[in-house]
Order: structure tokens, then C-alpha cells, then sequence
């Protein structure tokens, strides 16, 4: 924009560079969707560790397999989480708080020794309080509400919410308005009427923990009508959230399966959202079962299979629950651990696997594998944990579902493919500004500076194989990728491509004897 030049002398003006800096997304967000002992049904709450798991969602629970993937997760390296609930037939507990019902944050038998008790406060200090809270709060509308987990305790335990001075009457405080800030309990409803009497209130209907979640529970009955996908509820409840890279579906039970027709739904929600699946197959699967359980009984097929891999076989570990007796659990959350390990340690084009990709927690595998029972699997896209000596249990494969031999597909590995999904999620993001922009030279310049850069970076910290950038990757958005043609129906195209890294499989060593013939 020129300036308005009105006296003789300097004018100053800044010119914007036209540089945008590209910011990689996030690599390992995990999300898990199962059954847990508490919390909201149907919503992606994101946690940060394991107590901040056991403070929303009730921790270890013997009935599902959620809480120990979780906690499999956290021990092997995992940051960042999405946890969302599903429950069958749960029933929620509800309380009489006056003329108000206040529901149990989520349904569930967590709730029931609850305790709830209301004060009123002294005249005086009522007053002044109602006089700052302003409108038509009186000193005789405020109340207090202490929330005790254990109403058998309550005299020797501190509540674990206290909310002050709330009202049923409107104003800053009201009572329902108040308690959306409470990870315990919601009101129903628009309060009215005068405040509650003192005194102590348990549940007017308790909670029940229902049954093991089913298919319909995470993705609807068609049949009955359910739309969980337009409604977000159960696995598409993730919907919601901003961003996930991984996707484990632990079994509604530890020692039991996920429905098998869930696997095709999960695989599709993770193609749309440029996310990884980590598959469990069935506890009770054998080697000759496994070989074609996925196109078979999973449903599991077709380019979508490239955003999945299949990890073979659960993993043995003592259970807190049971005063350390070993048993065995679905390793998808502690592989969720290992490759969110990884990315940090290394990045995402290193393969989640080696023996740096040591499973933490784990005395053992629920089969062992031979070398030979290995050969069997990995040509068929299918990996394997194995357990050796002084190791320990590790991350034995690094093969997508489309990593079989004979399909011979681009995405045949695991960092291969989720370095692309990164790639995409990441450019998707970062270049939201050019719309609306003039699509011309400028535009095109601008772009290909920003993701020039970008790749650049990453490849000086060893994404990309090459000597070189120009062997490493290329960018292109000009005059042959974008016609005349495009720009007239609105459309610049970008051409990104690169030499990803591929793992080493297979190391092979030639010994050849020495002799005097070739000692030279």
C-alpha cells in the first residue's frame, strides 16, 4: 500500500516478507474409546497422564480393558490423550438439591455413596455477599454445597468440591451455571424457587455400571435407527476433537474382544481423519487363525488398510487388581506408548520398533514366537512382539495392513505412511491462509517458499533419504501445476513429494573365511 507522502522528508513503512513460518502438527495423540468406571459419555476429554486418568475416568476397573490400556499407554512414553466413554443400559444417579435435580456426571455405580450436604451462611456475611452479586439475590437466596465422594467418610474426609454462595434464583451464581464447572455433577434444568434446607442428601435414584459395551454402543444400530455419526456419539464422538494421530479401541473386558465389526468403522474414521489405527486381534487367536483374520473375520481390506497395522500377541503383566497376578491384556495401548516414545526420541519416520521399542510393564508375551512363526506373519503385513534375552519384550514389526508381500503397495510400513499422514495433516493446516488470496505468481511463490522451508527442515533432521534436497524432495506450484484453467474455477495446486526412509527389515551379513589367497 502506497503512502501519503504530504511533507518533504523520510517515511517509513513496513512491507510484510510473505514468509510463513509451517509448524508440524502433532505426531502421537492417541484416543481411546471404551468403557471406564466414570465420566461423560460420548465426549473426547483430553488427559495428560495417568492420575489425571484415574481423577475423570475412576483408573483401573476389572470390568474393561480401557483403563489398563491406558495406563500401558502412560508407562511406555505417551503424552497427550483423548478418552472417550461408551456404556450399555448404564444408569446414572441423581440427587434432590431442593426443587432442583442434579444428575451424576456420566452413569455408573461411582456415584451412589456420594453425599452431598447444604449450609446457609451467616446473616451478616449473606448481606454483603448478595450485595456484591447485584440484581434480585437476597442474603436468604445463597446456599453452600459441599460434594463428598463417600458419604461413609464424610467426617473424616475433606469434600472434594465445595461450591459457595450459588442460587437458584438468577444472578452470577446460579445454581446450574455454577455446577458447569464441577467434574462431579450437572443440574437439570433452570432452577427456581427458594434455596434448599440444611442438611445432607444421597442419591433420590442411584447408578448402575450396565453391561459390556456391544457393537451398536460405539458406532449405533442401523436397524433401530441410530445415527451415531450425525448424533457423534460413541467412536464418532471423536468428531469433536481437533486432532488424534492414533486410534485404539481396547476390549470392553481385559480378558475379553472388541466386536469385530468395529474395526472397519474405526479403520474409515481414521482415513478421514488422517489417523493410525492400532488393531488387537482376538486373545484367543492362534498363529494359522491370525493369517487370515483380518480379511476375514475383521472385514479389514482395501487402501483404507494402509492407515492400520495389527500387532500380534497380547502382552503379559501383572494386574494391580488382582495383588500382582500375572495376566494377559491387549497390547495396542502399550504399542500406542512405544510409538508415541518414538516420535519424541526420534521422530516419525523412525519405524516404532527395534530394541529401543522395548515394551515397559511386560514379563512376557501370551505366545511365544519363534523365528520361523515370525517368517510366517511379517510377509503378510502382519507384526510381531517377541520377547529375547536381556532385552525383554519389544516392538518386533513396523508393516501396515496393506504391508503384505504380494500387494506390493507404496505404504507398505508404518513410518512410511504415518510420516505422509503427518505431512498432510500438517500442510492441510498450515496453508488455510491462501484461501481467498489472488491466485497468481505472487501466491504460488509464497507457498512454495513456505513448505520449501518446512520440507527443508525436515529433512536436515533426517525425515527424507538423498545426498541432497533436490534427492530428498521437491515442491511445485506454478504455471504447470496450476493452468489457466484452475485459476478460473478458483484453484491453485501444490505438488509435494519425497524419498521417505524405509526401515531395515532384513540385515544381512556375508563371513566369508579368511585365506592366503585373498588376505591381499
Amino acid at each position: 500500500m502506497s503512502v501519503l507522502t504530504t511533507y518533504p522528508g523520510v517515511y517509513i513503512r513496513e512491507i510484510p516478507s510473505g514468509s510463513r513460518t509451517i509448524t508440524g502438527v502433532a505426531t502421537s495423540i492417541t484416543a481411546f474409546v471404551g468403557r471406564a468406571q466414570r465420566g461423560e459419555l460420548d465426549e473426547p476429554v483430553p488427559i495428560g497422564s495417568w492420575p489425571d486418568f484415574e481423577r475423570r475416568f475412576g483408573g483401573l476397573w476389572r470390568e474393561s480393558g480401557l483403563g489398563y490400556a491406558v495406563r500401558d499407554f502412560y508407562l511406555n512414553g505417551g503424552s497427550t490423550a483423548l478418552v472417550v466413554r461408551v456404556a450399555r443400559d448404564a444408569a446414572t444417579a441423581t440427587f434432590e438439591v431442593g426443587e432442583v435435580t442434579v444428575e451424576a456426571l456420566g452413569p455408573g455405580s461411582w456415584a451412589n455413596p456420594m453425599l452431598l450436604r447444604v449450609s446457609h451462611p451467616s446473616p451478616g456475611d449473606a448481606a454483603e455477599v448478595a450485595a456484591g452479586q447485584g440484581g434480585d439475590v437476597t442474603a436468604t437466596d445463597l446456599f453452600t454445597l459441599e460434594v463428598y465422594e463417600d458419604a461413609e467418610k464424610v467426617d473424616d474426609e475433606a469434600p472434594v468440591e465445595t461450591h459457595l454462595n450459588v442460587t437458584m434464583v438468577d444472578g452470577p451464581r446460579r445454581f446450574d451455571l455454577v455446577l458447569q464447572s464441577s467434574r462431579l455433577l450437572r443440574a437439570t434444568g433452570v432452577p427456581t424457587g427458594a434455596r434448599p434446607d440444611t442438611g445432607d442428601i444421597t442419591p433420590a435414584t442411584e447408578g448402575s455400571d450396565g453391561d459390556a459395551p456391544e457393537a451398536e454402543d460405539y458406532v449405533g444400530d442401523p436397524a433401530a435407527g441410530d445415527d451415531f455419526a450425525a448424533d457423534k456419539r460413541g467412536l464418532y464422538a471423536l468428531s469433536k476433537a481437533d486432532l488424534f494421530n492414533l486410534l485404539v479401541l481396547p476390549p470392553p473386558t481385559p480378558a475379553g474382544d472388541l466386536p469385530v465389526g468395529l474395526w472397519v468403522d474405526a479403520a474409515a474414521m481414521c482415513v478421514d481423519r488422517r489417523a493410525f489405527l492400532i488393531v488387537d486381534p482376538p486373545g484367543a487367536t492362534t498363529l494359522d487363525q491370525l493369517k487370515t483374520w483380518p480379511a476375514t473375520s475383521a472385514g479389514l481390506g482395501g487402501p483404507a488398510t494402509r492407515n492400520a497395522a495389527v500387532y500380534f500377541p497380547r502382552i503379559r503383566r501383572p494386574d494391580p487388581l488382582r495383588g500382582g497376578a500375572v495376566a494377559d491384556f491387549a497390547a495396542s495401548g502399550a504399542v500406542a506408548g512405544v510409538i508415541a516414545r518414538t516420535d519424541a526420541t526420534r521422530g516419525v519416520w523412525k519405524a516404532p520398533a527395534g530394541t529401543d521399542a522395548s515394551v515397559v510393564g511386560a514379563v512376557g508375551l501370551s505366545v511365544p514366537l519363534t523365528d520361523a512363526e515370525n517368517g510366517q506373519l511379517n510377509p503378510l503385513g502382519l507384526n510381531c512382539l517377541r520377547t529375547f534375552r536381556v532385552i525383554g519384550s519389544v516392538v518386533w514389526g513396523a508393516r501396515t495392513l496393506r504391508g503384505a508381500d504380494a500387494l506390493a503397495d507404496e505404504y507398505k510400513y508404518v513410518p512410511v505412511r504415518r510420516l505422509a499422514l503427518f505431512l498432510e495433516e500438517t500442510l492441510y493446516r498450515s496453508t488455510q491462509w491462501a484461501v481467498f488470496e489472488p491466485n497468481d505468481r505472487p501466491l504460488w511463490s509464497q507457498l512454495r517458499s513456505s513448505i520449501g522451508a518446512f520440507m527443508q527442515d525436515l529433512f536436515r533432521q533426517g525425515a527424507f533419504q538423498g545426498a541432497s534436497p533436490r534427492e530428498a524432495y521437491f515442491v511445485r506450484c506454478d504455471e504447470e501445476t496450476t493452468t489457466q484453467y484452475d485459476i478460473d474455477r478458483g484453484i491453485v495446486n501444490i505438488i509435494v513429494g519425497f524419498a521417505p526412509l524405509k526401515p531395515a527389515e532384513f540385515v544381512v551379513v556375508g563371513i566369508q573365511q579368511k585365506t592366503a589367497q585373498n588376505s591381499a
